[in-house]
């Protein structure tokens, strides 16, 4: 293991050693899909394929895209393609309309993803001597965990202290000398103002050296900022609980893009209305093959998330292709607070309050560092009358629903009817303003 490298044979393979690798691994998971999974072996058949149709990496374009509906929609387990007792550890994402979009791990999934996660937080310069405070949430969502299961493997030190009790953070990470902060990059800029609020210098009173920041999209200007005002140098990085979780890609030193660890995912990028495969450069939707996934492994996945796929060689001397930082997305997701949230399923709850009306507005802002999540609801003529006691009961309720869902608690603004704007063609359901604001 040398000074930069966690696997240095693969992180530096050449393209055409990796490429040959992928091939094989492509291979043999088409196989494994088909041979194990009724949903794939389906859908090839559908498509007029078969295993043996794939003889290049190319070859891939012959099978068809997966989708987060196609999880939905065989939820909770029927994209598995092992044993149910071979599944040691389930996480999972929110779904449209409650039910969650499931990750199911066998023993080699996990190992993998560790693995990953350590080769991870080694590139930017985790070593064992690291203590880590993770203040990413524990539970369901992989962000906790995934960092976590890579702290082990490096054998860092690990605080597991997860989101929020955010005065505790902070005299934690003075007291006990933490040098590696993770969290969202929202987090972040948070615990920067409280702790200049709490008269806490993080250059003078704590050991921070580094910051690992993701699950919501982040700017360099918030890069900027975070890195003066707790003085870490900020990396990147990224992940789905579909694909693993985080440690799918992460940046390295150079910060020159996210690494995508090309010996376990194959990517491709295509045009997202036509999903025409498109050249490395080009700005497209990102697709995924897991190569190496076995409890529920995805062929070609769309994740919606645009960004561009650079294969130069890097700066590093890593030779795994770079995605530069995700633009947007290809669908309508946002993301709020590190958190997936449809309109969708805000549509679901209202529909489900018959004190509401058919018009409701989602409008996200950021003020400062934290999304402020509001959802303004009309009221019917009926309702309107309510006294304030009411209606204040009513909006704990409405909180409470989505709070349960979507895991945000949300500020409610209750309006009369008529007063959400209308329009001749589709609904502006969404009002984002946080473009730009820092």
């Amino acid at each position: 293991m040398s000074d930069m490298y966690w696997n240095k044979k693969v992180e530096t393979s050449t393209r055409d050693e990796l490429r040959k690798h992928q091939l094989q691994l492509l291979k043999e998971k088409v196989k494994f899909c088909y041979e194990n999974s009724s949903f794939y072996r389906n859908r090839f058949k559908s498509a007029g394929i078969s295993p043996s149709d794939i003889k290049t990496l190319e070859d891939a374009q012959k099978i068809p895209f997966t989708t987060k509906d196609d999880l939905r929609d065989n939820y909770p387990f029927g994209m598995i393609a092992v044993h149910h007792d071979d599944i040691v550890e389930i996480h999972a994402s929110s779904g449209t309309t409650g039910n969650p979009i499931v990750g199911a791990y066998t023993q080699n999934d996990m190992d993998v993803w560790a693995e990953l996660m350590a080769r991870s937080l080694y590139a930017t310069g985790v070593r064992r001597a690291d203590l880590i405070h993770n203040a990413y949430g524990y539970g369901l969502f992989t962000g906790g965990l995934g960092f976590h299961y890579g702290a082990q493997k490096i054998g860092s030190t690990i605080i597991p202290i997860s989101g929020g009790m955010t005065e505790r953070q902070i005299k934690l990470m003075k007291d006990l000398g933490s040098t590696v902060l993770c969290c969202t990059p929202s987090y972040a800029i948070y615990l920067a103002e409280a702790m200049k609020e709490a008269g806490v210098d993080p250059r003078k009173d704590l050991k921070l050296r580094i910051g690992h920041f993701g699950a919501e999209p982040w700017s360099e200007r918030i890069r900027e900022r975070v890195e003066k005002e707790l003085g870490v140098e900020a990396f990147d990085i990224y992940g789905l609980t579909e694909l693993c979780g985080p440690g799918v890609s992460v940046e390295c030193p150079e910060h020159n893009g996210l690494h995508i660890w090309e010996d376990h995912f194959l990517v491709e990028t295509i045009d997202p209305e036509t999903g025409e495969v498109l050249p490395a450069g080009e700005e497209g939707e990102m697709v995924f093959t897991t190569l190496t996934k076995t409890g529920l492994p995805l062929l070609r996945f769309r994740t919606r998330d645009i960004s561009v796929i650079e294969t130069e060689k890097c700066g590093c001397g890593r030779t795994h292709s770079r995605m530069m930082r995700v633009t947007g997305r290809s669908d309508d997701m946002l993301i709020i607070r590190g958190v997936n949230v449809f309109p969708s399923q805000i549509e679901y709850i209202i529909m489900g309050f018959p004190e509401l009306a058919a018009q409701y507005q989602i409008v996200l802002d950021r003020p400062e560092a934290l999304d402020i999540f509001t959802i303004k609801a009309e009221l019917t003529e009926q309702t309107s009358k309510s006294t304030p006691e009411e209606l204040n009961a009513l909006k704990l309720k409405i909180r409470q629903k989505v709070s349960n869902i979507t895991g945000i608690s949300p500020l409610i603004e209750l309006v009369k009817p008529g007063e959400l704007p209308r329009t001749e063609g589709k609904a502006k359901r969404v009002l984002d303003l946080r473009s730009g604001k820092i």
